[in-house]
């Protein structure tokens, strides 16, 4: 009886050459842009302490009711796989005191890496996920804010994405959303038999979840709800007036959703979220980002009370978007140089060979499977190669080699000693006849 074949657990993908190549690309360009911002790259583990995230995301959330994966180790510790980042940075943050005088304000991070939500598995969501994202600690000014927003759209135009909707909200300041709540439960609770039972049950634990329902009939139900925007307090107004300022100065274009809130409690002041409509992701305009400002968070794990602002970018759902929107990412490199080599005694050379192109900084490979010249030449063929050098015996009793340009045809002999120590010359005399 056969053995039965493993599989990748429900909500994994395998991510293989070819579209790793595409990731690579896009991680980088976010790691070269993020850069001009002053954004420097942070990585903490993938897995913490189960209260760093219960703490940080809020007991109602469903991250934190639903979603997490978390178990107790060896030890006995209750530990859970990472399903955002915010909370593990600002937990470095604080553990490596980057709140010191010594370092600059606001202290800029962004990591990219893998996440981990026990939810159903759909087109771009899955249970592993990958997410690029910011934080930017220690400053109140709402300039950060729309800078923070701008770096957002910048990314996506950068990738080719225009087709962008960026909504914004406030949460306001604790006053703010307390007087906000105090509305919300005034209105929600003559409806509360009509909710659905997880709105039920926050409006008693945190009535402004329940602006976030999925459910359609929640939906409807809270189209007609009060305005946080009708509860913020002078200083939190002014806040929220001089973002949009700011957003204006910078050109980029947004609009109000009072209904916005994020799925974090930790958020406050300026929320908000960038949308594109693809078919990729379903009808509609989807979430591509989201982020905002948050407060108490950094003095919530022991350091000192520092508010921050940042965003989350799910890598899967955007990979969908470039690929559908036909956006231009790289294929894999071709190959510099095939090494090709028949005859007695030949072998040995073709590897020194090999490594010796590969010192120069080109890509180079060879046959490893034993097959005649002719296999070789359709190996060099299928992987592409711009150039080939060939060691038979007759070349190797002349100490020699044969170039050829594989793309032009052009080729010569070149005695080894020259290709071991000056094979660009050759290359670029080859790329020029070429031209």
């Amino acid at each position: 009886m056969a053995k039965q074949g493993f599989q990748k657990p429900k909500g994994t993908a395998d991510l293989l050459p070819g579209e790793s190549y595409k990731w690579h690309y896009v991680e980088e360009t976010a790691r070269l842009l993020f850069a001009d911002y002053q954004y420097q790259e942070i990585r903490t583990p993938i897995f913490e302490n189960f209260d760093v995230f219960a703490r940080s995301a809020g007991d109602t959330s469903d991250v934190v009711t639903k979603e997490m994966y978390d178990f107790y180790d060896k030890g006995d510790r209750h530990i859970a796989l990472r399903p955002e980042g915010t909370a593990g940075v600002v937990r470095a943050f604080v553990e490596n005191k980057l709140f010191g005088p010594e370092f600059k304000k606001p202290y800029k991070a962004f990591y990219i890496g893998p996440m981990f939500r026990y939810e159903r598995p759909q087109a771009g969501r899955m249970r592993q996920f990958h997410q690029i994202g910011v934080e930017a600690i220690g400053s109140e000014d709402p300039a950060l804010d729309a800078e923070t927003i701008a770096m957002a759209v910048d990314f996506f135009n950068t990738l080719g994405i225009s087709d962008l909707k960026v909504t914004i909200n406030s949460l306001g300041d604790a006053e703010s959303r307390e007087a906000y709540r105090q509305a919300l439960i005034a209105y929600l609770t003559p409806l509360k038999d009509e909710l659905s039972h997880d709105s039920q049950v926050r409006l008693d634990q945190n009535p402004l979840r329940v602006l976030d329902s999925k459910d359609a009939h929640d939906q409807e139900l809270v189209a007609n709800a009060p305005s946080i925007l009708d509860f913020l307090t002078p200083d939190a107004q002014a806040h929220w007036e001089k973002v949009q300022t700011y957003l204006d100065a910078l050109g980029v274009d947004y609009e109000i959703d009072a209904n916005t809130v994020r799925g974090l409690d930790y958020y406050n002041h300026t929320i908000f979220e960038i949308m594109t409509q693809s078919p990729a992701l379903g009808d509609g305009w989807t979430t591509i980002a989201g982020g905002g400002r948050y407060g108490g968070l950094v003095a919530e794990f022991g350091g000192p009370e520092l508010p921050g602002v940042g965003f989350g970018i799910g890598l899967e759902r955007l990979m969908l978007l470039l690929e559908n929107d036909s956006a231009i990412l790289p294929s894999e490199p071709t190959l510099d140089v095939y090494v090709a080599n028949q005859g007695e005694g030949t072998d040995i050379v073709a590897m020194q060979m090999l490594q010796a192109v590969r010192s120069f900084g080109y890509s180079a490979d060879r046959d490893f499977q034993a097959r005649k010249l002719k296999g070789q030449f359709k190996a060099a063929d299928r992987e592409q190669a711009h150039y080939m050098i060939l060691i038979g015996e007759r070349e190797l009793e002349q100490q020699a080699a044969t170039l050829k340009d594989l793309r032009s045809g052009q080729e010569q002999q070149v005695k080894l000693t020259d290709l071991y120590t000056a094979l660009p010359d050759y290359l670029e005399v080859a790329t020029d006849e070429e031209e």
